[in-house]
């Protein structure tokens, strides 16, 4: 009566089964190195490997036992698997990465009492984050907060969100409402991409991205009961009736739709595809098909089409379209026509590089035998990786038990086999990686790296620090030193790499490693290193940023830091208040110049925070210019005068900007007043020019006679 555990290939081959004996399960999801992962009920994640051999378990934290889970999710980001956890208090607690277990409760949502429409796990700048829907209000939580979100241009009518999506590489987010509204946009929230209204309201069993790597096309495709709709940036979808439930599961350039009976693969056409494949198609790819099709028929239009190529100078350019299109196609028939369409080419050509032909024979003989259902693995060519003993190989050969298969794939493609001198244990580390390093040099396809990998899983930790020194690609050593608990040697790497983004993943992994202290102390020896994350926390973590520059005493920073911090105070004794720890600052940095603006707009805010309260006029946050104008505007002359004095504005300046308002007022008696005040230092030619502006040529006539005639125009 138990419940079995069974796991099946793609092809639905039964591979391994199990009698569950543990607890309620709430969800199944697969790791990046394909472990199955079972959660339970209280928080409890047991993992199994492909034949549902037990590997070991974890538990999500306390607060998930004592509440339970209610919805739990398997997502991938860069740092590896992992697993986040809605429990019964409406909470979220996540682990970003399952092998390196590091637990994470996310901020509470206010006045939270029942479980959220929807939400998604999202990877933005190498934070985690979590969107979660309530009704029609949609919040972010990060590290530190939750925030209310308005997608840019949401249709005000749309309604209750019902269910969401991210795309594979988490760069999209779809939203679905009570009214069938479908939102496509950025998953930064700032930008919409697109928006479509299904005639369909009820929610959707499911919602999911397609689309393919660096193409404009984007799709969501929605599932309901026996329905499936593909909606992107056109007025009209298209929709497929199912014979029986199916499930969506998102990849890299597609949606693949399994049944209990079938399983299928719905894609964007690939580029090379649509050019040959296209209806009364002239591209050169399509016109040399045709003309090996004629060719074999014997007929002299093959002729015609060649010469139609050669004379466009696009018979190179045909041959590589036919080529990648092989690639792209699953039936082996369409791959043998268009390869032997590039053949036929080629032998037109007289410099053309074997290479890519060769390569894609290869690629395509590895494809056809993994997708055979007997080993059910349909990998499209987009998914497929380039060799690399990592590849297709080494890992699949031992997840499919050393069959023959696995043999065979191992040795299809030209890869040598793992040095046997990393077994070694009689000889010294530095001789052992001479020794690999002689046998192999700089072979091609050869990587480090995985030779170090070995290593270090046979408990050779310097031996594999030593192989990594002949890896020449840093994006392949920084990861496997980080795994070796050698991040000092990773970020030393990374910064020489000069890569900014292997130094960003460096130091955040260090971030979450080292405690506080250690890990600024790590940076102040790295200066590269330090300026980056400097950087980093300007826009994601100021207050760490503080705490940086209060570790170095770096005065000015701290005085710059508290300045902007102080356009963010709402309350004028809050700005008034970081005004004064910059000023502070600025002494401590004996920045005189810095310290006198920071203490002139003090006393400015304070005189506006007044002017505001005795006039009921807004004055707060204008400049010095603006406030004595404003005041001379408003006929406060004596207030005006007193600004001049207190901030020691310089005559010219003053006299400029009085006669400008007050003509702006349209005070001429006034203005004639003051020019009769004192000796003008800006000269009488402004009072002519500024009545003449302001089409008053009457009173221009009256400064005109002590305009000296020399100025005189």
């Amino acid at each position: 009566t138990r419940p079995l555990l069974e796991i099946y290939s793609a092809s639905g081959l039964l591979l391994a089964s199990l009698p569950w004996k543990s607890g309620q399960l709430v969800q199944l999801g697969w790791t990046a190195s394909e472990d199955l992962l079972c959660i339970q009920e209280d928080g409890t994640v047991l993992v199994y490997n492909l034949f549902c051999e037990f590997k070991r378990h974890f538990s999500m934290g306390n607060e998930v036992l004592q509440n339970h889970v209610l919805e739990a999710k398997v997502f991938h980001t860069e740092y590896g698997t992992g697993v986040a956890i809605l429990t019964g208090a409406h909470r979220v607690s996540l682990a970003t990465n399952i092998e390196d277990l590091k637990l994470r409760r996310m901020p509470e949502v206010p006045g939270l009492q029942k479980p959220p429409s929807c939400w998604a796990v999202l990877s933005q700048d190498r934070v985690t984050i979590v969107l979660l829907a309530v009704g029609q209000d949609l919040y972010l939580l990060d590290n530190t907060s939750c925030s209310l979100v308005t997608p840019p241009g949401m249709s005000p009518s749309a309604g209750a969100y019902l269910q969401m999506a991210v795309s594979f590489n988490h760069r999209c987010l779809a939203l679905f409402t009570d009214t069938g509204y479908i939102w496509m946009g950025l998953a930064t929230l700032k930008e919409k991409l697109c928006e479509f209204t299904s005639s369909i309201r009820s929610p959707p069993r499911q919602m999911v991205w397609c689309m393919r790597p660096r193409s404009r096309q984007r799709a969501v495709v929605v599932a309901w009961d026996r329905q499936l709709m593909v909606a992107g940036n056109s007025s009209e979808c298209i929709q497929f009736v199912l014979d029986e439930d199916s499930l969506l599961v998102p990849e890299l350039d597609g949606v693949r739709i399994l049944s209990r009976s079938s399983h299928e693969f719905l894609q964007e056409i690939p580029e090379p595809s649509q050019e040959i494949f296209r209806i009364a198609s002239m591209a050169p790819g399509a016109l040399l098909l045709e003309a090996q099709k004629e060719y074999e028929k014997e007929s002299q239009k093959a002729d015609e089409y060649l010469r139609e190529i050669k004379e466009q100078k696009l018979l190179p350019e045909a041959v590589r379209q036919c080529i990648e299109a092989a690639g792209y196609e699953h039936e082996p028939d369409t791959q043998k026509s268009l390869l032997r369409a590039a053949s036929f080419g080629k032998c037109f050509l007289d410099k053309f590089p074997p290479e890519s032909f060769v390569r894609m024979c290869q690629d395509l003989r590895v494809l056809n035998a993994i997708r055979d259902y007997q080993i059910g693995v349909p990998l499209t060519f987009t998914q497929y990786p380039p060799w690399d003993p990592g590849g297709v190989g080494w890992p699949q050969q031992q997840t499919w038990g050393g069959s023959a298969w696995g043999w065979g794939l191992c040795w299809d493609l030209p890869a040598p086999s793992l040095p046997p001198q990393v077994q070694q244990k009689d000889k010294s580390d530095e001789e052992v990686a001479q020794a690999i390093n002689q046998k192999l040099g700089d072979t091609p396809g050869i990587s480090y790296s995985e030779i170090a990998a070995r290593a270090y899983d046979c408990g050779r930790t310097e031996l594999a620090i030593k192989l990594l020194e002949y890896e020449p690609r840093s994006g392949e050593q920084v990861p496997l030193l980080l795994k070796m608990k050698r991040s000092k040697l990773a970020l030393s790497k990374a910064i020489e790499s000069g890569d900014t983004d292997l130094v960003y993943t460096v130091v955040l992994h260090l971030k979450n490693e080292l405690t506080r202290g250690t890990f600024f102390m790590t940076l102040q020896n790295q200066p590269v290193a330090l300026s980056l994350y400097r950087q980093f926390c300007k826009h994601q973590e100021r207050e760490t940023l503080k705490d940086l520059y209060n570790q170095d005493d770096n005065h000015q920073e701290l005085g710059n830091f508290h300045v902007h911090s102080s356009y963010s105070e709402k309350r004028i004794e809050g700005r008034v208040g970081a005004l004064q720890n910059a000023l502070d600052e600025f002494y401590k940095a004996k920045n005189e110049f810095a310290a006198k603006a920071t203490e002139d707009q003090i006393k400015l805010l304070r005189l506006q925070r007044h002017l505001q309260e005795d006039l009921n006029r807004p004055y707060l946050d204008l400049s010095l210019h603006d406030t004595v104008s404003n005041l001379i505007l408003e006929g406060h002359h004596k207030r005006a005068e007193q600004l001049y004095r207190d901030f020691k504005i310089p005559d010219k300046r003053y006299w400029w900007l009085k006669i400008s308002a007050l003509a702006t007022r349209g005070d001429w008696e006034e203005m004639e007043k003051f020019s009769r005040s004192k000796k003008s230092p800006i000269g009488y030619w402004p009072f002519v020019e500024i009545s003449v502006k302001h089409h008053n040529r009457y009173e221009a006539k009256k400064y005109a006679p002590r305009v000296p005639p020399e100025q005189r125009v």
